[in-house]
């Protein structure tokens, strides 16, 4: 019996991580709130409840990536979240590390300068 990789769990952590790098490219294209963010990330797949976006969105406030703000739209107070300079340095280091993984687990193409590559494990 073949067990994959998504029954272990490797496919449900990868997409939980790569959801708080999704909410930093999005706050730093401009302001989201919870309901249009919790959107995009259905659009893409994500399935992601207010109960973890929202503490997610707090938590990356905390950290000083993200800013928030208040606005009133049609007659409802509606909090809006953009990314700091912090957030946008952040988002940086995170699309290098997106891509060398893309590059390398797709292609095989990133090789990095500074790192020889380890040698396979024999298997017998």
């Amino acid at each position: 019996m073949q067990i994959s990789a998504y029954d272990v769990g490797v496919v449900k952590e990868f997409v939980r991580g790569a959801v708080p790098v999704h909410v930093l490219h999005h706050a730093a294209e401009g302001g989201v709130h919870g309901a249009w963010m919790a959107a995009e990330l259905a659009r893409h797949g994500y399935q992601i409840s207010p109960g973890s976006l929202y503490p997610l969105l707090h938590r990356m406030e905390h950290a000083g990536l993200l800013v928030s703000h208040e606005e009133v739209v049609d007659g409802r107070l509606r909090r809006v979240y953009e990314a700091t300079a912090a957030g946008e340095q952040e988002l940086g280091r995170l699309r290098q590390a997106v891509a060398e993984l893309a590059g390398e687990v797709l292609d095989g193409s990133w090789r990095s300068p500074d790192r020889t590559r380890p040698s396979r494990p024999v298997r017998g």
